[in-house]
């Protein structure tokens, strides 16, 4: 079919666009030859008339179908051109977060610019093993091809890492290398991964800085060689380092940076070991100032540098070296701080004492003043003389930068020797893969020396890339025998020729380098006139004379010819180099030691190593003339050799290429600039592949593949058997022209477009089969629609015409009913007004006539009290008058009166001045003296009782005057209220007026309420009429209500049963998850345990093998599994140092840990003692008291007898138990511990004695015990003889009770013990009725109730005090614990204290469970010890009975009265139990367990038969009661088990076998251990068969350990043999033929991926399972274990395929999920058949049923997201994006999902909290539990047969 055909209406083709390259467009109607105008409709909706070029008339590209876009490999694009790959990265990036894209054998890396969740360990071992092209791609798929090829092919492997800076070249080397350390391991302890990846800080400290492209940009190249040894394990590397950017150290451009290291340097200068190099800020130094951009956003450099010196240190550089490494550098800055003066033009000097200058020559150990005198001069040398001449400023200032330079070069190269030094290995190399970090192609506007180097190396590179495209294109062909057409494609060997070949430029520049007087314009000139019009890859701008331009094979380049030739030559004045020579700082000389040997190549630029080689370089011994000339290469000429060791080394590998693109200049994230991709993909050679492959036959089928995909095209009559003849037919139909197609041995290849072609006959076919479809659905679903609209009308116009009638007959009710109720309606409203009128006026009368009442009430109030007050004023007056005339009569009286006594005075004193007078007075005087003294007297009476009554009437006084005081004040506020009252009478009388106003208001407000209330009553009427009618409506509600209420019980007690359900699941999940911690902790001990046994042995194979390093293997890799182990052992035995020590130091924690565990022992032996005895008492009590009521006795004395014997016993060995072990402790700590812990003065050796004497003590104590109990039991012997009768019971226990003093009861006893003692006569014979024999018993049994009561007791109260002792204890415990906690959550956020409050009360709950848990266990081992002892004490009774009944004489036995006796028959059948000797054990072990082959037990015997033999073996054991047989037995049994597993533990039924023997024999020792638990289910013959002696319980454990770590291994196993089958079973292969319609992906794996062992099919897997299952079966596994064995086999299904689903984006289809949904459904039915439902297997694969499902449910709207996010519970967040990122339509009709409604979907389940894993875990494994599953076998019938070899061992 012709190319032009293709151009049709809708044909979508890309035209250039200038801002987005390449813009999409469709053709508006078909094309015809000739035509010279296309019309086009853009996306973006507009025409547009595209322009056909008249001289080429070339049509535009045609776009790739939909379904096409988004391939993991751009070859298998149909259309291969510029827009078609630009467009697919473009998707790939944008739309799917999708950074990796294969290009053929090429991988482009687009820098996302944003960490992704892509480089974790479980997408590395999703990767390890797959084959490139299965996988999606990734950077860790070429890892793993390179790996691969080098495992297979023997052949060094190179990884070609190349891009601009900023593309992620330097990150992808990065992740490579971590992939071969995780993948491959190390082959010795020294953890050389570790070192290789430390290796990358350094170097990007000292080779990378900040550009303006990139922050981190390495300057430099490198190829890592990472060496492994035979068994493909890393043992070194070695790195070699190209071109290193010298200009940098003394030059920066605008917002760039100087290295790293310089600016970690200042940023650590004021750490005080860096003092000494007197550092500041970077801004103060010349060289790193120049940039202005000192600081790297969110980069510390402080932190950087402590990474830095970390690597040093990881890397074996000491702390002398690098701080000699940091005062070099140091050196370097203040060198750039050295300033110069000019004297004149030609000369220049350096002031004296200057700074910079003395500070370099301290820091370099340098003389100052010679090295400030080479700074400004320099010596030249002609033929005849040697004169020093001095230069100029600008001179010496390049000068010193050139010294810079230099330093900075050697001290670059001699830290990548000692990282290599660091980095090798003693071992010999096998094989390497080779890892290059590359600069790729650069263009600036500025192009100098160092972007010419860098292209220069590209041309050679992309050449090499070429070639090897070629090749490999050329080998496919010939594999399928294809006629095959050279392909033109672009070869660069012209332009390569113009730099390298003789007269190129870099000869050129050579020779201008040798003459004296070569100038930058003289070497341009040459260039002109040698390749000007010459070369047509040559040419000469137009306006300039000092550049050339060069057309690369990625585009033009213009390069600036000034500094070429200095930058060629790299001068370094000799003077300067001796200088630093003599220094006395030692590291300085080190550094140009190379410069008297033979240089490398790359020595005198940057090389960090001499050679390319991968082993040093020796020094070459010549003639000094021969060195001078070696020293003299220039730069060009060393980086052009060291090109050409490059590219040979590269062509002795195999090389995969890595092509980084930078997405945008910006470093934005996920943002995609298609102009800046476009150069990249020019540059890198993505294109150059895409054309070779689009020159031949792109496109690639299988003839399955193709059969399968273009069915729909063939007739039923074209299909044959022959699917190869059936596509020849049908190719020949459809494509007429041959040359468009060739048929190979096993594809079928295609031009390119022709995949386009099918796919639209394809697509026409289908969308004719479509149309056809929806035509007669459509005619269907629409006459149905038409008649179900007939059928609706009639039945609305039905309803219709009823409800019209209806509503009629209605209203003529209703007009009715409205005339009477009008009627009435009137009457009840005048009536009503009537009545508010008649109400209103009765209340006016009776306000007004109340109103009149009271203010004539008033009126009369008012004048009475007037009155009164008028009383009282005329009152107070007519007083006041009254007293004023008083006061003046009293006064005139009182003037008369003294008057008249002044007169009667004068009278008086003239009769006293008479004789007379005085006799006339003196006569009587006497008597009147004497009267006068008694009035005196009765006068001073009087004057008491006044002054009494004064006092009195004081008091009286001053209570009236208070009294009256308080009655003014009284009067005074009641004045004061009456006037307060006037104002207020006032204010009354205005309110009475507002009053008045109000009442009229309220007369007329009253009328309106009442209207108001009239037709409120009316209304309110005709709401309780509404009411009524809602009241029922309500009744009926109330009736569904309780309805529901009562379902809504029930669903309440089903949603209450579910969250019980839940919860119980929740204490599952977590009771599973403690056992997978406590398994997996087993698994690390097991694999510790097998590497320390491999250690051992490795040791041994040392010791006696002499001289491991001599040995010698063949050269050829051989698959000799016993060469293969011989080898990697002797390599191990040579990485591995020496661990002969290693015994001795672990002896002192085995010491430690013998004496806890002797201390541990003696307090459980206590408790378990003093629980016994308390039990035991009780027991003897209960004992006593039922047999009390018995006749006859004996059995009970002989019981006690043999309780305290047993007992006796018991100590006895338990004592000899503690001996023993106290010896083996002191014998250890005398003699096997270190010095300096059990030293005699030391604190350990001090508390261990002190221990020791404790338990000493304890010992003794026991041991007096022992000596108690057994004179107790001799004494009783003696007084006690096995004749005995006895009367009635109840006689006794009255004489007993009747002897309440204790001294009588013990003086009888006593007596009664003498009498026995000296009388052997029978005791009830002692006298006629018996008398002493009855109290004698009596006594006895009140003795022992006495002392029984008063030790219980005693115990009571003692166990009492020491139980509150210990809840005291632990509530202090509690109580500093809880505050504590308080004091930290009071510290903390409220939500974190809430958490942190939570998580104490969770762990509270869960040490309280596990405390009654050991408390549980602790009392049932208590009962099963007690229970024993009783049936122990019953055998022996009844023993006992028989030999008393021996021991009696005839006469004895004529006298006593007859009575039962029960005498046990010796049993002569066979017991159960099998006896061996001591010598035999290992015979028995060898024979049962380690030759002993699985299929032939398994078929011919008993399930589980050498568990049942080796629990008779112990049972015999127990029956001897010899603890070290059954010690011994069970430890070689143990060790056997596991020496088995560890030489065939990789035969599933090797491993199946000893898991089910190892759960049958810890059944058995379950099953007769004698616990109740555990005898349930048994016969009483079983019961029998219990162990007697010995407690096996701690062996259980160890059996259980060992058991788990048998499934774990059993699990690996099945894993290993189901994985390869998985993926193609489960994914790639069609169980439903069809149905997928493949995808023309043409996706071309490589031709060097191993090959695939075979397809496996879901019956492969099937099968298989069928064979685990049958082999499970015939070992007697028990069904609950095969249960967790199915579901862990199937979560190992899921998990893969979930997985590979995941990474596969081929697989993430419509169809796909419907394929997994029905290999599932296959799984489904398998467990159907094997009665596996209920296993658990089913809910393991969920999560793959629901990534099925999410690939077939409609993915478009708001809803469809809700559907997804409430379906896919069991599938984490980035899961669902991932799946929806990686969906591919198969067929047009499917859609791709649209980045809206991924955002959706992210949005939805922002708030669900899962793991951000993407993959799930396969390697987990879940925790087996091993229920008690009883054997329902006799021991006693089981038969041992002779092919066993077991005829040494006898049935007992």
């Amino acid at each position: 079919m012709a190319a032009s055909e293709l151009y049709t209406k809708f044909a979508r083709v890309w035209i250039p666009d200038p801002e987005e390259v390449w813009k999409s467009a469709e053709l508006l109607k078909d094309y015809k030859p000739g035509d010279k105008v296309l019309l086009l409709h853009l996306e973006e909706g507009k025409d547009l008339e595209y322009h056909l070029d008249p001289k080429t008339k070339e049509l535009p590209h045609l776009r790739n179908p939909d379904i096409l876009v988004g391939e993991n490999d751009l070859t298998a694009l149909s259309y291969l051109h510029e827009p078609a790959v630009l467009h697919n990265l473009r998707v790939r990036f944008i739309d799917s977060k999708l950074i990796y894209t294969y290009c053929g054998i090429v991988l482009v890396a687009i820098n996302p610019y944003e960490q992704l969740p892509i480089y974790g360990e479980d997408i590395i071992n999703a990767y390890s093993g797959q084959n490139m092209g299965d996988m999606d791609p990734h950077i860790f798929a070429v890892a793993e091809e390179a790996y691969k090829q080098m495992a297979r092919d023997e052949r060094n492997q190179s990884i070609i890492v190349s891009g601009e800076s900023g593309a992620g070249k330097t990150v992808s080397a990065k992740y490579a290398m971590r992939y071969f350390a995780t993948v491959s391991g190390s082959a010795s302890e020294a953890n050389v991964e570790e070192k290789v990846l430390a290796s990358n800080p350094i170097m990007e400290s000292i080779g990378n800085a900040k550009t303006t492209r990139n922050d981190n940009s390495s300057r430099f190249g490198k190829y890592i060689e990472i060496g492994f040894d035979k068994r493909y394990r890393i043992i070194g590397a070695n790195m070699r380092t190209y071109l290193l950017e010298k200009s940098r150290v003394v030059f920066q451009a605008e917002e760039e940076r100087n290295y790293h290291i310089f600016y970690q340097l200042c940023a650590s200068a004021k750490l005080p070991e860096f003092k000494m190099l007197r550092l500041g800020n970077a801004d103060n130094f010349n060289y790193t100032k120049q940039g202005g951009s000192p600081v790297i956003e969110g980069v510390d450099d402080a932190k950087e540098m402590a990474h830095t010196r970390q690597a040093c240190t990881l890397l074996g550089i000491s702390e002398s070296h690098q701080m000699g490494i940091f005062r070099i550098l140091a050196g370097i800055l203040h060198l750039g701080n050295v300033g110069f003066t000019s004297r004149d033009a030609d000369s220049c000097t350096i002031s004296p004492k200057h700074e910079p200058l003395c500070i370099f020559c301290d820091l370099m150990g340098v003389d100052y003043e010679e090295m400030c005198h080479w700074l400004c001069h320099r010596k030249l040398a002609t033929a005849t003389e040697t004169y020093i001449k001095p230069i100029s400023k600008l001179q010496a200032t390049n000068a010193r930068d050139a010294l810079a330079k230099h330093i900075y070069a050697k001290l670059f190269n001699w830290i990548v020797d000692n990282v290599n030094q660091a980095l090798h290995s003693a071992v010999k190399q096998h094989s390497f893969i080779g890892v290059l970090d590359i600069y790729g192609f650069e263009t600036f506007e500025i192009n100098s020396f160092e972007q010419f180097c860098i292209n220069y190396a590209n041309e050679k590179l992309q050449q090499q890339f070429n070639m090897h495209v070629f090749k490999l294109e050329q080998e496919e062909y010939m594999k399928e025998q294809i006629p095959w057409t050279l392909i033109d494609f672009y070869d660069n060997q012209p332009c390569i020729n113009l730099i390298e070949s003789k007269l190129g430029i870099l000869d050129l520049l050579d020779e201008e380098c040798k003459m004296p007087k070569g100038t930058d314009d003289t070497w341009a000139q040459k260039l002109y006139n040698t390749h000007l019009n010459k070369c047509a890859l040559f040419e000469k701008p137009r306006l300039s004379n000092k550049a050339f331009i060069i057309q690369h094979f990625a585009d033009k380049v213009e390069y600036q010819c000034e500094g070429f030739l200095e930058k060629n030559k790299d001068t370094v004045f000799e003077e300067q180099i001796k200088v630093l020579k003599s220094s006395k700082f030692k590291m300085l000389p080190e550094l140009f030691q190379d410069d008297e040997k033979a240089i490398s190549p790359t020595s005198a630029t940057s090389s960090g190593r001499t050679l390319l080689t991968r082993t040093p370089a020796k020094p070459t011994k010549g003639r000094p003339g021969q060195m001078a000339k070696e020293h003299k290469k220039t730069v060009g000429h060393q980086f052009r050799n060291s090109l050409h060791l490059l590219m040979e080394t590269l062509n002795a590998t195999t090389p995969h290429y890595v092509r980084c693109i930078k997405p945008n200049d910006f470093k934005f994230p996920f943002t995609f600039d298609e102009k800046r991709a476009v150069q990249q993909l020019r540059a890198c050679g993505v294109l150059e592949t895409i054309r070779i492959s689009a020159a031949g036959f792109p496109s690639r089928w299988t003839y399955q593949e193709f059969f399968s995909r273009y069915r729909v095209l063939m007739k039923q009559k074209d299909v044959l058997s022959d699917r190869k003849q059936t596509c020849k037919n049908v190719l020949e139909k459809l494509i007429l022209d041959k040359d468009k197609y060739q048929f190979g041995k096993t594809k079928i290849f295609f031009r390119a477009g022709q995949v386009a072609y099918l796919e639209k006959l394809r697509a026409d076919k289908l969308r004719a089969a479509c149309i056809r479809i929806q035509k007669t659905i459509r005619g269907w679903l629409l006459r149905k629609k038409y008649l179900r609209m007939r059928k609706a009308a009639i039945t609305v116009q039905r309803y219709v015409r009823g409800y019209q009638a209806r509503c009629y007959a209605k209203f003529l009710r209703r007009t009715k009913a409205a005339t009477i109720i009008q009627k009435y309606w009137r009457m009840y409203v005048v009536r009503r007004r009537y009545k508010i009128r008649r109400a209103a006026t009765i209340v006016l009368q009776s306000y007004l006539r109340g109103f009149l009442a009271r203010n004539r009430y008033r009126k009369i109030l008012c004048e009475h009290k007037a009155v009164i007050i008028q009383k009282r004023v005329r009152g107070w007056l007519a007083r006041t008058h009254y007293k004023r005339s008083m006061h003046a009569i009293i006064y005139l009286q009182c003037c008369f009166r003294r008057m008249m006594a002044k007169r009667e005075l004068k009278k008086l004193k003239i009769e006293a001045r008479s004789v007379e007078r005085y006799k006339k007075l003196h006569i009587g005087m006497e008597n009147k003296i004497m009267q006068l003294q008694r009035k005196v007297d009765e006068q001073n009476k009087d004057y008491k009782c006044l002054v009494e009554k004064l006092t009195n009437l004081e008091g009286i006084y001053n209570s009236e005057t208070e009294k009256l005081r308080s009655d003014l004040e009284r009067l005074q506020l009641s004045e004061e209220e009456a006037k307060v009252a006037t104002g207020r009478v006032l204010s009354l009388q205005e309110e009475i007026a507002k009053l008045r106003k109000d009442l009229e208001q309220t007369r007329s407000e009253k009328k309106c309420i009442e209207e108001h209330a009239d037709r409120y009553k009316q209304e309110t009427e005709q709401l309780v009429s509404n009411l009524k009618e809602e009241n029922t409506l309500l009744k009926q509600e109330k009736e569904a209500l309780n309805h529901r209420i009562v379902q809504q019980a029930k669903e309440m007690t089903e949603t209450m049963e579910k969250k019980l359900v839940e919860e119980t699941k929740q204490l599952e999940l977590d009771l599973n998850d403690e056992r997978l911690r406590y398994q997996n902790l087993l698994n690390e001990f097991s694999r510790l345990e097998e590497r320390y046994d491999d250690l051992k042995e490795e040791m041994t194979l040392m010791v006696h093998v002499p001289k491991p390093g001599h040995k010698r293997t063949d050269s050829t890799h051989s698959s000799n599994e016993s060469e293969y182990i011989f080898s990697s052992e002797i390599a191990e035995m040579e990485d591995i140092p020496s661990r002969t020590e290693e015994p001795s130091e672990k002896k002192v924690p085995l010491d430690m840990s013998l004496f806890l565990k002797l201390q541990k022992r003696v307090t459980e032996l206590e408790q378990e003692k003093q629980v016994m005895q308390d039990e035991l008492d009780r027991k003897e009590e209960q004992v006593l008291r039922s047999k009390a009521k018995e006749e006859e006795r004996p059995q009970i004395r002989g019981a006690e007898l043999e309780y305290e014997s047993l007992k006796r016993q018991e100590l006895e060995s338990e004592n000899k138990k503690l001996k023993n072990e106290l010896n083996e402790l002191r014998k250890a700590l005398s003699e096997k511990s270190a010095p300096e812990v059990t030293a005699p003065g030391a604190p350990a050796y001090r508390v261990l004695m002190e221990q020791l004497t404790s338990v000493s003590e304890e010992l003794d104590v026991r041991k007096e015990e022992v000596l108690i109990l057994r004179s107790q039991l001799v004494s009783q012997k003696e007084a006690i003889q096995p004749k005995n009768t006895m009367t009635d019971s109840t006689i006794l226990l009255e004489d007993v009770q009747k002897m309440k003093d204790k001294g009588e009861i013990a003086q009888a006893y006593i007596g009664l013990k003498e009498t026995n003692r000296s009388s052997a006569l029978d005791y009830h014979e002692l006298n006629e009725d018996g008398e002493l024999w009855l109290v004698y018993e009596g006594l006895k049994q009140a003795n022992r109730l006495l002392e029984s009561q008063l030790q219980s007791q005693k115990r009571s109260h003692e166990n009492e005090a020491e139980a509150l002792r210990g809840e005291i204890q632990s509530l202090k415990e509690e109580n500093n614990r809880q505050q504590q906690l308080l004091a930290q959550n009071l510290q903390l956020p409220p939500e974190a204290r809430i958490e942190a409050s939570l998580q104490h009360e969770i762990t509270r709950l869960t040490n309280e469970n596990l405390d009654l848990m050991e408390q549980l266990e602790k009392q049932d081992k208590t009962v099963r010890k007690l229970k024993k002892q009783l049936k122990v004490f019953a055998k022996k009774i009844g023993e006992l009975e028989v030999g008393q009944m021996e021991n009696i004489s005839p006469g004895q036995i004529i006298d006593e009265p007859i009575r039962p006796v029960n005498i046990p028959r010796k049993e002569k059948d066979f017991q159960g139990m099998l006896e061996y000797k001591k010598e035999d054990e290992q015979k028995l072990v060898k024979n049962l367990i380690l030759e002993l082959k699985p299929r032939g037990v398994a078929v011919n015997l008993i399930p589980g038969l050498p568990a049942y033999i080796l629990f008779m073996c112990v049972r015999h054991a127990d029956y001897l009661n010899d603890d070290q047989k059954v010690r011994s037995l069970l430890t070689s049994t143990i060790n056997s088990i596991k020496k088995v597993l560890k030489k065939r533990g990789d035969d599933f039924e090797t491993v199946s076998f000893w898991l089910s023997n190892t759960c049958r024999f810890l059944h058995c020792l379950k099953q007769y251990s004698g616990e109740e638990g555990f005898m349930k289910h048994n016969t009483s013959r079983q019961n029998e068969h219990c162990l007697t002696n010995f407690d096996l319980a701690e062996y259980r454990q160890v059996l259980s350990d060992l058991a788990i770590q048998i499934y774990q291994q059993l699990v690996r196993v099945l894993e290993n043999i189901l994985q390869p089958m998985i993926v193609s079973g489960m994914l790639e292969h069609e169980t439903i033929q069809g149905v997928s319609g493949v995808k023309p992906t043409g996706l071309r794996k490589r031709t060097s991926s191993i090959a695939d062992e075979g397809t496996y099919t879901l019956d492969s897997i099937l099968r298989q399972l069928n064979s685990f299952h049958s082999v499970m079966c015939q070992h007697g596994m028990d069904p609950e274990l095969i249960k967790q064995v199915v579901k862990q086999m199937f979560y190992i299904i899921g998990a893969i395929t979930l997985n590979n689903l995941l990474l596969r984006k081929d697989m993430c289809s419509w169809s796909k999920g419907m394929q997994i949904r029905y290999n599932v459904s296959q799984l489904e039915e398998w467990l159907r058949d094997k009665n596996l439902m209920n296993s658990g297997a089913k809910e393991t694969l969920e999560p793959l049923i629901q990534a099925a499902q999410l690939l077939q449910v409609k993915k478009k709207t708001d809803d469809d997201a809700e559907a997804i996010c409430s379906m896919c519970n069991a599938l984490t967040t980035a899961q669902i994006v991932k799946v929806l990122n990686l969906y591919t339509p198969v067929n047009e009709f499917e859609e791709r999902v649209s980045v809206s409604f991924i955002r959706t979907i992210q949005m939805r389940l922002r708030d669900r909290k899962d793991s951000p894993q993407l993959l799930m875990d396969a390697k987990h494994i879940f925790p087996v539990t091993f229920p008690f599953n009883p054997s329902s076998l006799a021991l006693e019938t089981i038969q041992i047969p002779a092919s066993l070899g077991l005829g040494f061992i006898s049935r007992v």
